[in-house]
């Protein structure tokens, strides 16, 4: 039986254990396999299993790195993608059961890319029904069952990305793709104790991908590291003529770079003041590890500007058009989440004007930011308030009385702006907790140094959770 922890090796490394014939493609992708079918279930976080595309393409990496052909960092390595990314000849559920036979003949630009790359495809990992457009208030919203922290699996792993983030830190993949509307990469890193990078909006192809908002969707990926995200976004990233928002920019990864400066660091006004005391004293320990790479500016005014109303506006109105046929059909009545029966319908009735300005409002907002992104190079708050919500109650009651602070997280998706979330620590129940960077845009590399630099003076992102029972 190979060794599990090779799937939790660096991919850094991981390459030149495949380079130098220390293990092989197709024993990765074996052990991936075991992994995914014996575990997976027990966080409910795989929809499908990809066997014969995987160890196809397992073999023929295997035989091309044989004969000295070697694609780059990522040939040989097992991954895992959110089921809302099409691959050809499989089902592509989006998590929901009017979609679950739904197969597409063709695959996802991002998957694409990382088969160019040799990266070898494992499964379909899990994800709330259609990523939350419908309003989920539980963690039970997709019909393979609410997903769950390997952390602790009275707790969910966090949405709508619940399956990437525990295959990650189960290690039942090295790497996997998710998105992010409004916090679905940030959030399910942060539960499960990944690192999670969010793009820059149009950094990254969505083509062959689920469509929830079309404004707002951005594709990333989930893994153990800094380094080994980085890796997989320098993949991603780039020009796509099936994808018009796609911006045509680049990102290059390569060796791990060396702080050339101190890096300005604005931590938000009220940022701490109401999250739960893990999460405060992991966040201030996290700032302290960093030490003199940083030069923190501390209760930093966030723009106040209406993010909350505007990106539920936005999602809602983005979310009904794009599933318009589901909802008016009554097939939303077949969904697993109780309230996403009906939030499509009053999602429908988003009055034009409500619409429109939150969307002119998104350019004032985009000014605020790039104004105190002048001053700052980037962000620091805790990834989440509090750690992973209990599986089997609703959000409202989980944790009354706690508040992640400013509204990062949704002001940074409407103005499109990268984000870095890295474990640091561990709370309540056993669970982890996080710290999240966020950047102007296009600065995936400042993010990325940033935490390179963390992660060099910290171990929390080689922690493992605890064998299942």
């Amino acid at each position: 039986m190979s060794d599990p922890n090779l799937l939790f090796t660096p991919i850094r490394e991981l390459a030149v254990r495949l380079r130098e014939k220390k293990t092989s493609p197709v024993e990765l992708a074996e052990l991936s396999l075991s992994r995914l079918e014996t575990l997976g279930p027990k966080y409910n976080a795989v929809v499908t299993l990809t066997r014969e595309r995987a160890l196809a393409e397992a073999r023929q990496a295997e035989k091309e790195l044989k004969a000295g052909h070697v694609r780059g960092p990522l040939h040989g390595i097992p991954y895992g993608v959110k089921d809302l990314l099409a691959t050809k000849g499989i089902p592509t559920t989006w998590g929901a059961e009017p979609y679950r036979k739904q197969v597409f003949d063709h695959d996802a630009t991002a998957v694409t890319r990382l088969k160019e790359a040799g990266a070898v495809l494992c499964a379909k990992l899990a994800m709330v029904e259609l990523a939350g457009g419908m309003g989920y208030d539980h963690a039970d919203a997709s019909f393979t069952g609410p997903g769950l922290s390997p952390w602790n699996t009275g707790f969910w792993s966090g949405g709508s990305s619940s399956g990437p983030g525990a295959a990650v830190s189960a290690g039942l993949v090295v790497f996997a793709i998710g998105s992010e509307t409004s916090g679905s990469i940030l959030t399910p890193s942060s539960y499960c104790g990944v690192t999670g990078l969010r793009p820059t909006y149009g950094l990254v192809s969505r083509h062959g991908a689920m469509a929830l908002s079309w404004t707002l969707d951005k594709l990333g990926p989930m893994g153990h590291s800094a380094d080994d995200v980085a890796f997989v976004l320098a993949t991603l990233a780039g020009r796509d003529p099936l994808d018009e928002s796609c911006t045509g920019r680049t990102f290059s990864w390569s060796a791990k770079p060396q702080l050339a400066k101190r890096f300005r660091l604005a931590v938000p006004k009220g940022c701490v003041e109401k999250v739960q005391p893990a999460v405060r004293e992991n966040f201030e320990a996290a700032l302290k590890a960093l030490g003199s790479t940083i030069e923190v500016t501390r209760d930093v005014e966030f723009p106040d500007l209406p993010w909350g109303a505007a990106v539920g506006t936005i999602v809602g109105a983005e979310g009904a058009t794009a599933f318009r046929e589901l909802i008016e059909s009554g097939d939303v009545a077949k969904l697993k989440c109780a309230s996403d029966h009906t939030g499509g319908y009053s999602n429908l009735l988003t009055p034009a004007v409500d619409y429109i300005q939150a969307m002119r409002l998104r350019r004032p907002m985009r000014a605020a930011m790039a104004k105190l992104f002048e001053k700052f190079d980037c962000i620091a708050t805790p990834g989440r308030g509090t750690v992973a919500y209990p599986a089997d109650k609703g959000f409202a009651e989980a944790y009354p009385g706690i508040s992640s602070g400013p509204p990062v997280i949704p002001a940074g998706n409407l103005t499109g702006l990268p984000a870095l979330a890295l474990p640091d620590g561990f709370g309540e129940n056993g669970l982890p907790t996080s710290i999240a960077f966020m950047g102007a845009a296009f600065s995936e590399r400042t993010l990325a140094q940033i935490g390179v630099a963390f992660q060099t003076r910290t171990d929390w992102h080689t922690r493992r959770p605890p064998a299942p029972k």
